[in-house]
């Protein structure tokens, strides 16, 4: 058997051929004007004329009508207009295609439509029509070479391609109304309004169709879902309606609009759809009249699908389901429908609420708008008002005043609650105003110590916790809630925080309002008592001298003390011997407790001390103290009598003085200590009056090692002498010298140097 390969692989990609191509529209651009309008219209019995088609004039035509059998496409046939040759419009989807030249002009209705500019490649179909119906709406959807997943330069993002459906009464000056907008909005349909993810921002996801491979019905890539345009239309009026589509900023990507075969729609408005889910279903017991186009033939009613009786142009709805009208004129049969679903009942059963009445003469007042949410606790339920009568109540007259309480004047007085619910169905209900009369149960007093401050009298008390307590006495179920007074208890206005703080020192009497089922079971008095601990608690500074005791008071006037001692110390007073932070707790007959802390701090005289003496320095003398020994702060005195804090004194006279060195806290002896400051005379007359015969350094005895060596102004050593010495007379070897100017060197004991110059004087 011989088998003819090169055959059966021929015949093979022709059957693939075949099988593919049959998932691409199939396009004729051969139609004339009339024959799309046709396509569009279909049977819609409308009356069409003045119909014109405009595109690319020089080559290809860019509109035509397609038909499609792939279950990828939405539409079985229809037209469509395009911004590039309608010849390429069906699949696969090759190179981004981008037929046409700039000789090929846009569209300004368009533009305005669409709020762009710099449009190209317009292809238009405008036709005129008389309505017989109050509302149009066609099928259509978008597609586009624009639509690029991962577009090379993000410029291209801004690229808006896009259609308008343009409808206006004939002849009028006013704009176009542009039906083709995002639903449930004024948002044109634009390449750039409705767009899925990828490189280029999104826009209205949910009515992006996705973005094509090579295999798809079309040469576009990407299209929106299938969209209707709808408008309300007055029967018997010409209108001029144009579709128009167009590039924007360049003749490149082409886009397309497709419209669905016979989806030009003239339909019977029954009015919007009554859902639980868009929050408008008509209300229990509501009949609703649905009324058809006048004029007609014959007429029928379809609930669900089922024939109803009856054959006129209105109907009345009674029960949830689908309504549909059928209106016949002549061989023209118009239609419309309308879903209607009903809201559960509004059944609220006649209420009671009881309110306190403190004279139990049966009479009180009813805060009625502060006691809805009890009375009515559905969520969904609101009161719009109270009534006096079931007529006020259901035209919503003279209603009760919601800022003013409701006086009864009658025992178990009934009134109106108009009831709406999140719907907008209404009800009345009865309300009786019944009273209670206060009950016999006596509230013990809420006591506490005070928590805001020693001395404040102020306290929280925890009434969420008080309230099993204050409960005691009352049915079971029965719920407490606090007030500042009477007058909020009864009117429910205001309560108090679970954690209340008194406003009044030493504490106050608020109001329990308590509420059994729906009403006051009684409003009763609760005194809070705040138990006070008085005096001084601040911190304490307590100096304690060396060797020495000191007895800490915690004060006068508590029932208990006790002091962080090991064991606690349980009295008034603590003798203490040591350093240290002692704290005494007092308390009173209540528990009440209050804290002292005394810093207990050690404190002495100053042991030992050295001196730094400048010296020799006559007006700049100065004497600078340290203390070596001792645990204190101290102050320093060179006479006893007028002290300084700070250790350091300039300008110091030479001679003898005595330092004082005291505890700033007193705690003594004061230290003492005797000190000599030096400096030489600068003048001496040895002329034997016993008044300055000899040149020495006074006190000079106080500081044995220190010497001292004079010279005349040649630099002659003269004589020399230590600080034992007497000093020197004037002379040389026995003889006077003659008065002059004299030189000395001062060698000190800790090697230092001075030196100077003193005249004598004959």
């Amino acid at each position: 058997m011989i088998i003819n390969y090169k055959h059966s692989i021929q015949l093979l990609l022709l059957l693939l051929t075949t099988a593919v191509s049959a998932q691409y529209i199939q396009v004729d651009d051969t139609y004339t004007a009339q024959q799309l309008t046709d396509a569009l219209l279909a049977n819609s019995c409308s009356q069409v004329s003045n119909v014109v088609v405009n595109g690319n004039t020089i080559g290809p035509g860019s509109y035509g009508y397609f038909s499609s059998a792939s279950s990828n496409f939405p539409f079985a046939d229809g037209i469509f207009l395009s911004t590039g040759f309608a010849a390429t419009a069906p699949g696969p989807n090759r190179n981004n295609r981008s037929d046409g030249a700039e000789s090929w002009l846009g569209d300004r209705d368009l533009q305005r439509a669409l709020a762009i500019t710099n449009t190209f490649n317009a292809t238009t179909l405008e036709f005129d029509f008389v309505p017989t119906t109050t509302s149009i709406s066609f099928d259509y959807m978008l597609a586009s070479e624009e639509y690029l997943q991962q577009p090379d330069d993000i410029s291209y993002c801004e690229f808006s391609d896009g259609f308008a459906f343009l409808l206006k009464p004939l002849g009028s000056p006013l704009p176009y109304q542009n039906l083709a907008v995002i639903p449930d909005t004024n948002i044109p349909v634009k390449v750039t309004t409705v767009r899925g993810p990828g490189l280029c921002p999104t826009a209205n996801e949910q009515y992006f169709g996705g973005y094509n491979g090579v295999i798809t019905p079309t040469t576009f890539n990407g299209q929106t879902v299938v969209l209707t345009a709808r408008a309300d239309v007055t029967p018997g009026v010409t209108y001029h309606i144009k579709l128009v589509i167009a590039d924007q900023g360049d003749t490149l990507y082409d886009s397309a609009i497709f419209l669905g075969g016979g989806s030009f729609n003239f339909a019977i408005d029954l009015g919007p759809d009554r859902l639980l889910s868009a929050d408008n279903p008509v209300c229990d017991g509501e009949n609703v009249p649905l009324t058809a186009m006048a004029g007609a033939d014959s007429y029928k009613w379809y609930k669900d699908n089922v024939l109803q009786p009856g054959g006129r142009g209105t109907f009345n709805a009674t029960g949830s389901g689908e309504y549909k009208a059928e209106a016949t004129f002549g061989a023209c049969v118009y239609t419309g429908t309308v879903k209607l679903e009903y809201a559960p009942a509004l059944n609220q059963a006649p209420v009671t609420f009881t309110q306190c009445d403190e004279d139990n003469n049966g009479l009180t007042a009813y805060y009625l708008p502060q006691i809805t949410d009890e009375l009515f606790p559905d969520p969904l339920v609101t009161v719009t008002g109270y009534y006096t009568t079931t007529t006020d109540a259901a035209t919503g007259i003279n209603p009760i005043p919601a800022t003013v309480p409701f006086n009864n004047t009658v025992r178990d007085q009934v009134v109106y609650a108009a009831l709406q619910n999140q719907y907008g169905c209404t009800a009345t209900v009865p309300v009786t105003l019944s009273i209670n009369a206060s009950n016999t149960v006596v509230l013990q007093p809420l006591q506490s110590c005070e928590t805001q401050g020693i001395g404040t009298g102020l306290a929280e008390f925890n009434l969420l916790a008080a309230s099993a307590d204050v409960l005691q006495g009352f049915p079971a179920g029965t719920t407490v809630s606090y007030f500042a007074n009477y007058a909020n208890a009864l009117s429910l206005e205001s309560p108090l925080a679970d954690r209340y703080i008194n406003t009044i020192t030493g504490g106050e009497t608020i109001y329990a309002r308590f509420n059994s089922g729906q009403g006051c079971d009684g409003i009763k008095p609760l005194q809070l008592i705040v138990h006070s601990l008085t005096g001084n608690f601040d911190d304490e500074e307590v100096i304690l001298c060396q060797n020495t005791v000191q007895t800490l008071d915690a004060g006068s006037g508590y029932d208990g003390y006790s002091w962080n001692t090991t064991p606690p110390t349980l009295s008034r007073f603590l003798t203490v011997r040591e350093p240290e932070r002692y704290t005494a707790t007092v308390s009173n007959d209540f528990g009440c407790e209050a804290y002292k802390t005394f810093n207990v701090t050690l404190s002495g005289p100053a042991i030992t001390a050295k001196f730094d003496i400048n010296d020799f320095a006559e007006n700049l003398n100065s004497v600078t103290i340290t203390v070596l020994q001792g645990i204190s702060t101290y102050q320093y005195s060179l006479d006893g009598d007028t002290y300084q804090d700070s250790p350091v004194f300039n300008a110091v006279e030479a001679g003898r003085h005595i330092v004082y060195i005291r505890d700033i806290n007193g705690c003594g002896p004061d230290y003492q200590k005797t000190i000599f400051v030096l400096d030489y005379p600068r003048v001496f007359s040895p002329n034997g009056d016993n008044v300055n015969d000899t040149w020495f350094i006074p006190y000079m005895y106080s500081r044995p090692d220190i010497t001292v060596t004079v010279f005349n102004r040649y630099g002659r050593l003269i004589t020399g002498f230590t600080g034992t010495s007497s000093g020197w007379d004037g002379t040389f070897k026995g003889q006077p010298l003659p008065a002059s100017d004299y030189w000395f060197t001062l060698q000190l004991e800790n090697g230092n140097t001075i030196k100077g110059h003193f005249s004598l004087i004959r």
